[in-house]
C-alpha cells in the first residue's frame, strides 16, 4: 500500500511571508501537509494571523492540521501554559502525594471548557483542514514498569473533580492504588473531552478531521504507561476520530520495537475502519547512521501504513532539541518523503 500523506510539524506562526517561504521548504522535502502548533500564547496574541498563514498554506498546496500544542500540559509539547498560570487550581492531583501536579486536570468543567473554546474557536475561524490530538496524556510520574522511567506505583489524577466522578459511578471512594476500577475510570474521563471536542468540531463543519496520536508503548503486562490512552482499541473506536496515530519511538530502540507498534497500529486502525500514520523523530536525537531511516520507513510502507509524520521542521533547527545534523536529519526525511509518497 502506499503512503498517501506525509506531515511536517511546525511552529511558525508570527508572519505569513516568513511562514510562506518555509512551507516552500517543505513542499520541496516531499511533505503534503503540515501540522501547525498553535500554542496558548498564539491562541491569544497571534490569533489574526492563524487563518492567513493557514491560507497560505493552502495556496501552497498543503493540507493544514491545528494542534493544540502543550496546552493545559495535556497535550504534549514544551511550550509553557497560559491555563495553568491563571489557573492555581483545577490541576492533576498524585493518587500517592497529594501534590497538585503543573498539569491541567481535563475531567475539570474549567479545563473543558478552556480546551474546547480553544479548538472551536479556531474551527470557526481559522480555515484548516482538520485537528491534530496530540500525546494526551495523564500526568507523567510513571506506573510500573516503563520503557521511559524506573518503576513507581505513582499515578494521576485523584484531585477532587476525579475523587467525585470515580465515587458517583462506582458508589465508592476512589482507591489510591491502581485498580481495574482506576484504569478503566481513567480511560473512559481521558476520552470524553477529545470525544466532545471532537463532536462539536464536526458539527462546526463535518469536513474537519481529527487525528488521535498516542504514545507507542506496548500495553503489555511488563511494559505499560497508563497515561489514560493505553487501550488503544478504546481509542481507535471513538466515532469522531478519522485517524488512528501512534507517537515517535526513539531511534535507540531496537528496530523489532518499530515492528511491533507498527504492526499494532495498522491493525487496530484497520479494526475500526481509521486511517493509519506513524511517525518518525526528526528532531533531538538522529540515528548513527542516517540509512536507519530508510529502513524504518520501507518498513513503515511494507506493513500497509497509510501516512507519514515527523517532528519536526528542519530538525529543530536552532532550538535545544535540535538533533546533532539537524539539516542533514531533515533532508534525509525529505529523501524519503518524495521517495514514498503516492500524490
Amino acid at each position: 500500500m502506499a503512503i498517501t500523506q506525509t506531515a511536517i510539524s511546525y511552529y511558525g506562526l508570527n508572519y505569513v511571508e516568513h511562514a510562506a517561504a518555509d512551507f516552500q521548504e517543505m513542499k520541496e522535502h516531499g511533505c503534503t501537509a503540515v501540522i501547525l502548533a498553535v500554542t496558548e500564547f498564539d491562541f491569544d496574541f497571534w490569533r489574526p494571523n492563524i487563518p492567513r498563514i493557514v491560507a497560505k498554506a493552502h495556496e501552497l498546496g498543503l493540507k493544514v492540521l491545528l494542534d493544540p500544542w502543550g496546552i493545559g500540559k495535556y497535550f504534549g509539547g514544551e511550550q509553557v501554559s497560559k491555563y495553568l498560570q491563571n489557573n492555581i487550581e483545577n490541576r492533576q492531583v498524585s493518587a500517592l502525594t497529594g501534590e497538585k501536579l503543573p498539569y491541567a486536570c481535563f475531567n475539570t468543567n474549567s479545563f473543558r471548557d478552556y480546551f474546547q473554546n480553544f479548538c472551536l474557536t479556531l474551527a470557526r475561524e481559522a480555515g484548516a483542514d482538520g485537528f491534530f490530538w496530540d500525546e494526551p496524556h495523564y500526568a507523567y510520574p510513571k506506573s510500573y514498569a516503563s520503557i521511559t522511567g524506573g518503576v513507581s506505583d505513582e499515578w494521576t489524577c485523584r484531585c477532587p473533580v476525579c475523587q467525585k466522578l470515580f465515587a458517583n459511578y462506582y458508589g465508592y471512594e476512589m482507591p489510591r492504588t491502581m485498580t481495574d476500577d482506576v484504569k478503566q475510570f481513567r480511560w473512559r474521563e481521558a476520552l470524553y473531552i477529545l470525544t466532545e471536542t471532537s463532536r462539536q468540531i464536526k458539527q462546526i463543519d463535518p469536513k474537519q478531521e481529527i487525528t488521535c496520536c498516542v504514545h507507542a508503548t506496548l500495553n503489555s503486562y511488563y511494559v505499560t504507561e497508563h497515561r489514560g490512552y493505553d487501550n488503544w482499541d478504546m481509542v481507535a473506536a471513538c466515532p469522531y476520530f478519522d485517524v488512528f496515530s501512534t507517537t515517535i519511538i526513539s531511534w535507540d530502540l531496537p528496530e523489532p520495537f518499530f515492528e511491533h507498534i507498527t504492526r499494532r497500529t495498522v491493525e487496530i486502525a484497520r479494526k475500526h475502519g481509521k486511517i493509519s500514520e506513524r511517525w518518525l523523530m526528526g528532531y533531538y536525537k538522529q540515528p548513527a547512521d542516517l540509512a536507519q531511516i530508510d529502513r524504518i520507513v520501507d518498513l513503515y510502507v511494507s506493513l500497509g501504513v497509510d501516512r507519514l509524520s515527523a517532528w519536526t521542521y528542519r530538525g529543530g533547527y536552532g532550538t535545544v532539541l535540535a538533533a546533532p545534523d539537524a539539516l542533514a536529519l531533515w533532508d534525509r526525511i525529505g529523501q524519503n518523503y518524495r521517495r514514498v509518497c503516492k500524490k
